[in-house]
């Protein structure tokens, strides 16, 4: 009994710390400094550990910036297909014509641009964690201290913080989304749901120990808008909502998940499609048409890519959100992958494992920016607009911009894709008199 009673009252004195020191703060949306105080312990000690394995290598390294850039392992040169094999049809078909598509074919082998999109972008120093593109093994008994440390404090303190945190989140969000939703429909029920979905999501953000930097607010979306967003990871749609509220779109989920869908439509007009509705285009597009033209309802949220990629890109938008009509309201997010890894592997992680992996880490870090809102041209169709959006994106989050389907994360190329080069090279040949 009195092993059970001291539990209970370490139980005790840890959520009322937790409830004290994070929650109420988060859910009034002041801060006491804590995290600020972390983030600074964070960065002095990655910067250490980053001049240790500069020392401790047998090769002086050159100092690497924080944010790392795309580091492909093939210098590529992106030259059209036109041009690279201009020169080479002065006359009849030769041999070496081929050459430019066995290099081209290559590099896809080696490292294509678009699987590479699907796997965790590469660090270019080592931040005490597991990922990295360089194997460190041992190089200094400080360095190693440092890292089972880190280990212990990730593992044994900052997981349990943050279970406790997403936990209460979640149950207050399932809570109170139910309670506001046994409203009457008016001005009292909109504004006790922002307050709700406001409040929970700091909770969760806090629960990720995030720092996110939100630029040009004044661009933020308005009601009877859609606000389409570069898609990373689940916790884009919890980024995005600690600074404002958004109307989902989406399957409806079974689980945890599915009760939360649930238990929040009953206070917002979230958008929620069972399996069989979402593939018919038709509906879909019709329902969210009804929501934009009701100016009194909040902005859909909508992630174009339909899949999540690794941050380093922005991939093809689908264009059935900008068939819909209304104002678009553009919206970059770029996470410092020094800190945690925010990109969800679906295909390799199921949703346990990438939380444990988030939860893990020291922190999600990213930036946040409101583009100005944007409307379709007259003479613009809607893949046209869907590009013009995608490339603001990608401009501003310092993105690489890539013209390919997210859906190659699960599919083969389709027939047509390869039937195009095919056709390309053809018409080429037969304008540069290499056929007739």
């Amino acid at each position: 009994m009195e092993v059970v009673w001291a539990v209970g009252q370490v139980g005790a004195v840890w959520v009322a710390v937790v409830l004290g020191l994070i929650v109420v703060p988060s859910a009034l949306g002041i801060s006491l400094g804590i995290s600020e105080v972390y983030m600074w312990v964070l960065v002095k000690t990655l910067e250490w550990a980053t001049i240790r394995l500069q020392k401790g290598a047998k090769k002086p390294q050159p100092q690497m910036p924080l944010t790392p850039t795309a580091n492909g392992i093939i210098e590529r040169d992106e030259t059209p297909m036109e041009k690279e094999i201009a020169l080479l049809h002065r006359a009849d078909f030769e041999f070496s014509h081929i050459f430019y598509f066995c290099r081209k074919g290559f590099e896809a082998i080696v490292e294509d641009e678009v699987t590479q999109r699907f796997s965790s972008e590469e660090l270019l120093s080592w931040n005490l964690l597991t990922r990295t593109n360089v194997n460190f093994h041992y190089i200094s008994l400080r360095l190693t201290v440092v890292w089972v440390i880190g280990v212990i404090v990730r593992y044994c303190f900052l997981l349990p913080l943050r279970f406790t945190l997403a936990a209460i989140g979640i149950t207050s969000m399932i809570v109170g989304t139910t309670v506001v939703g046994q409203l009457p429909n008016g001005s009292v029920k909109n504004y006790l749901s922002e307050v709700v979905h406001l409040t929970c999501s700091r909770i969760l953000v806090r629960a990720l120990s995030g720092t996110i930097h939100y630029h040009n607010k004044e661009n933020r979306p308005q009601k009877g808008g859609i606000c389409v967003a570069n898609h990373t990871s689940p916790i884009d749609a919890i980024i995005l909502t600690n600074d404002g509220c958004y109307a989902m779109v989406g399957q409806v989920h079974g689980g945890l998940m599915g009760i939360i869908q649930r238990a929040t439509v009953k206070a917002c007009p979230h958008v929620w499609f069972e399996r069989s509705e979402i593939k018919d285009r038709h509906l879909v597009t019709k329902r969210l048409r009804e929501h934009v033209a009701d100016k009194s309802k909040l902005p859909i949220l909508i992630f174009p890519e339909g899949t999540c990629i690794n941050n380093t890109s922005v991939m093809m938008f689908k264009k059935g959100s900008f068939e819909i009509g209304g104002t678009i309201y553009p919206v970059a997010i770029k996470y410092d992958p020094q800190f945690g890894d925010a990109f969800w592997n679906s295909s390799k992680y199921n949703i346990v494992s990438y939380l444990l992996r988030i939860m893990t880490s020291w922190a999600i870090v990213c930036n946040v920016w409101y583009l100005p809102p944007m409307v379709r041209k007259e003479d613009e169709d809607a893949v046209q607009f869907a590009n013009r959006v995608r490339s603001a994106i990608a401009r501003q989050g310092g993105l690489t911009e890539l013209p390919w389907d997210g859906g190659l994360k699960r599919a083969k190329v389709k027939e047509t894709f390869k039937e195009e080069q095919q056709k390309n090279y053809s018409k080429m040949l037969v304008r540069n008199g290499s056929v007739g």
